[in-house]
């Protein structure tokens, strides 16, 4: 015998998307991440695109320029100085013309720490022009191998400052402005800094070594211009969308030569940084703006930044952005958000960080967000094969269970239409509810073995439920010999009452179909026949039961009036239909109904009309209980 299916209570995790494991996941790939380095690469990355592009909008100030050996003042040179590199009497000559003209400050970013060996002479000449002169600076450069000088015989001029409980003894391999006097080494380094992956977002305000701290070229210049430095050893670089203000070392050059010049009195109360930027010079750096961005660009954009204190801040945001970005995505897996739904949320969420990241820039702050995005999206990933696995086995648990109720043929097109749910509340709808009962079923017990009845039983039952399912019934349950199904639920459907009467007919002549069969196989089965009640009324319908026990099934008063109804078919005919399903069958041309009468029904006070439904095609029009 068909066997009625105990439904799982609605739980907590079967209301909700489970999403311990999909975090879970998530925490520990964002630990392995971390101490891989991975999530600050993806924080850099998305920060230099950022930044890259945010520059463009800001324009670098006009009194810090550039004079720059670059490839056309290579070519240009040649006839005076010849090839790189000159003599340092060209550097000098260019100073001595230029200091007329009053610039605030010149710095090379150029190296003098090793003597001319043949021309010798012009080094003396570079030496007696710069000492002449106190507003000049020149790159030094700490190295990491090499013979270690100690820091105390540095000069005054070099600027090393001895903390409080310094090593009076500390050494270092520097890398100095050597063929000058030791009264001109005022400078500061120019070390590159690079982070993990090589690019350089940061500029050196000073190295500290057992002590002693060494000032970079920038941080000096900007003291000496009267700015005051921010108490850290390195600071984010705020980039501009254009190169410093340029002018090629030879066009200075020649214009120096006029009677009255034109670019030099320019640059009066300007600082004037002399660098190499062609690129054979090999002084070109990875950066945010590009991967070969000149050495000197950094030291202009630092002192700038340090200049207007925009220089960027960095402000951590990782992992609140991180926690807010999950759990939100969480949140609405939990509830149920569709994921197309819950990835639009989250991609609105991503542009309002990233539009975040931008103006953030706006203050000088740098909002590191690119891992966090990346893991959010990651976590989304989870998340969703989480909800999809759960949505698939939902599914199959649904056609498991309504696949007893329906036609399983149907059952997977209204699950896919999301017509059929598991979690839909109880609901008070109008159907039309069906009672077959066995006729002389006690006579066939007392002449069959037990096996035999109920092998004769689940024959006849896989009929009938074939029958309702035919005719789109659902069927309830089985109780003892008898079935009871019902029409319009768990879907809705139009015609729901011929539909239920269509298939009290076919029931019969299932029946009879089946009596013959045993008839012709030796298996009498005497006065077996079936009674047959319908009746057309509001009921509540859905998952019932207690928290260990759930059936879908009808309840009220309907499904009383439609057994009741049933009950009366003995000796009157084998189907039997309310006048309440007889007008909702309308003007049905299929059916004609005989008036059988009025009955008194238990719980009843007035009788109720009843009906025998037969067929137009039916020669007899009649079909009393044969």
């Amino acid at each position: 015998m068909p066997e009625r299916a105990a439904v799982p209570p609605r739980t907590t995790s079967a209301r909700h998307v489970p999403i311990r494991l999909p975090l879970l996941a998530l925490a520990v790939l964002a630990l392995v991440l971390h101490f891989t380095g991975a999530l600050d690469r993806a924080d850099d990355r998305l920060g230099d695109w950022l930044l890259a592009h945010h520059a463009q909008s800001r324009v670098p100030p006009e009194d810090v320029v550039v004079v720059a050996i670059d490839q056309k003042s290579l070519e240009q040179m040649i006839e005076l100085a010849g090839s790189w590199p000159w003599p340092r009497s060209v550097h000098g000559e260019l100073l001595d013309m230029l200091a007329p003209h009053a610039p605030k400050a010149v710095a090379f970013d150029l190296f003098f720490n090793e003597e001319d060996r043949f021309q010798a002479l012009s080094d003396e000449v570079f030496s007696e022009i710069v000492a002449g002169q106190d507003n000049l600076f020149f790159a030094s450069l700490r190295l990491y191998d090499g013979n270690l000088a100690p820091l105390s015989m540095l000069p005054p001029s070099f600027g090393a400052q001895a903390l409080p409980g310094a090593n009076p003894d500390a050494r270092a391999v520097l890398l100095v402005p050597g063929i000058l006097e030791e009264g001109s080494w005022r400078g500061g380094l120019v070390n590159f800094v690079a982070d993990g992956d090589g690019i350089g977002r940061h500029t050196l305000l000073y190295d500290e070594i057992e002590g002693w701290r060494l000032h970079s070229l920038e941080a000096n210049l900007a003291t000496f211009i009267g700015t005051a430095l921010p108490d850290r050893q390195r600071l984010r670089l705020h980039w501009y969308g254009e190169p410093p203000p340029t002018i090629a070392y030879s066009d200075l050059f020649n214009d120096l030569q006029q009677a009255e010049p034109v670019i030099a009195p320019t640059l009066a109360g300007k600082v004037v940084l002399i660098a190499a930027t062609a690129p054979g010079l090999l002084d070109m750096r990875p950066t945010p703006v590009g991967q070969q961005t000149p050495g000197v660009h950094i030291r202009t954009t630092g002192l700038a930044n340090l200049r207007a204190d925009d220089w960027l801040r960095d402000w951590p945001t990782r992992w609140p952005l991180l926690l807010a970005l999950v759990l939100g995505t969480a949140l609405a897996f939990q509830r149920r958000a569709s994921p197309l739904r819950t990835g639009l949320g989250l991609g609105v969420a991503s542009l309002a960080v990233l539009a975040g990241g931008w103006f953030a820039f706006e203050a000088n702050l740098y909002l590191p967000v690119g891992a966090a995005l990346a893991l959010a999206w990651v976590g989304f990933g989870l998340l969703t094969v989480e909800a999809q696995w759960l949505e698939r086995r939902q599914r199959e648990a649904t056609v498991g269970i309504f696949g007893r109720f329906l036609d399983p043929r149907v059952v997977e097109g209204l699950v896919e239409s999301g017509e059929l749910d598991r979690e839909r509340k109880p609901e008070a709808r109008e159907i039309t509810i069906l009672f077959s009962d066995i006729r002389g079923f006690t006579t066939l017990s007392e002449t069959r073995t037990p096996e035999q009845v109920v092998d004769l039983l689940n024959r006849y039952f896989s009929r009938q439920v074939d029958v309702i399912f035919r005719h789109g019934g659902t069927l309830d349950k089985f109780i003892g010999d008898a079935i009871m199904a019902f029409w319009n639920a768990p879907t809705q459907t139009e015609g729901h009452a011929a539909k239920a009467v269509e298939a009290a007919l076919d029931m019969t002549l299932a029946l009879d179909e089946f009596k013959r069969e045993l008839a012709a196989n030796g298996e009498g089965l005497g006065d077996f026949d079936v009674g047959i009640g319908l009746h057309t009324g509001p009921a509540v319908v859905g998952f019932l039961g207690s928290d260990t026990r759930m059936e879908y099934t009808a309840i009220g008063d309907t499904v009383n009036l439609g057994s009741r109804i049933e009950g009366t078919t003995k000796g009157v005919a084998r189907v039997l239909v309310s006048g309440a399903t007889k007008s909702a069958c309308g003007a049905d041309s299929r059916f004609n109904f005989i008036h059988r009468g009025q009955f008194k029904v238990k719980g009843r006070e007035e009788p109720v009309e009843l009906y025998e439904p037969v067929r137009n095609t039916d020669p007899s029009r009649a079909g009393g209980m044969p």
